[in-house]
């Protein structure tokens, strides 16, 4: 399974000369597909990238900062990913906001290792500023999103713009998670997992009011 589109290059035969901060983190990567993001160690990077247990200490405290750089990563491609579905809200919000879900799902597919990092690692949010900083960022393409949404609200009617992109970030989120997943605990659905997030979009923006 290709687990990153997004992968390092890295030698089949582990790191000789480069840059070995990207060896790593390409280790880091196929790991993760092989074990899962708790399945392996610091030594298991390092010998996976054909250096000393000793070497990977120049680039990374230790396996959970590794761990926090990949997911770092991640959520700086999410943002990207996430930016060009939304488009500036064109051609309308509530079609954007559909393009966006569907730009998480891919994420989801596409590259698994980047998303169990940044969600099943069990890392705080706050391991590192560029960690906070870059989900937050990612994050923000909903809220500006929300933003647009609410804005077509009457003021009286307008619920919190955070609150409706804690919505729908958890509603595609959680459709990734269980159905469009490019692992294998991706659940069986007898639809495409784009349908089934299209569908709780529309019943969410009818529910706030708004022409679906």
């Amino acid at each position: 399974m290709n687990w990153s589109k997004h992968r390092p290059r890295r030698s089949r035969k582990g790191y000789h000369h480069g840059d070995l901060r990207e060896a790593l983190v390409a280790a880091a990567l196929d790991l993760i597909g092989e074990k899962g993001p708790a399945g392996f160690t610091f030594a298991d990077a390092a010998r996976s990238t054909g250096v000393s247990p000793a070497a990977p200490y120049r680039h990374f405290r230790d396996r959970d900062e590794l761990l926090g750089h990949v997911a770092k990563r991640g959520f700086e491609l999410l943002e990207a990913a996430l930016r060009d579905a939304w488009n500036d809200g064109n051609p309308d919000p509530g079609g954007a906001v559909q393009h966006l879900g569907r730009a998480y799902l891919d994420f989801a597919r596409s590259e698994p290792a980047y998303y169990t990092a940044m969600f099943e690692a069990g890392l705080p949010p706050n391991l590192s500023p560029e960690l906070a900083d870059a989900g937050e960022r990612a994050f923000g393409v909903l809220r500006q999103a929300a933003e647009r949404l609410c804005g077509e609200l009457p003021e009286p009617d307008r619920p919190p713009a955070m609150m409706v992109a804690r919505h729908i970030w958890a509603l595609s989120h959680g459709i990734a998670s269980l159905y469009a997943r490019g692992d294998e605990a991706r659940r069986a659905l007898p639809m495409p997992a784009e349908d089934l997030l299209e569908a709780g979009v529309l019943i969410y923006l009818r529910g706030l009011g708004l022409p679906a």
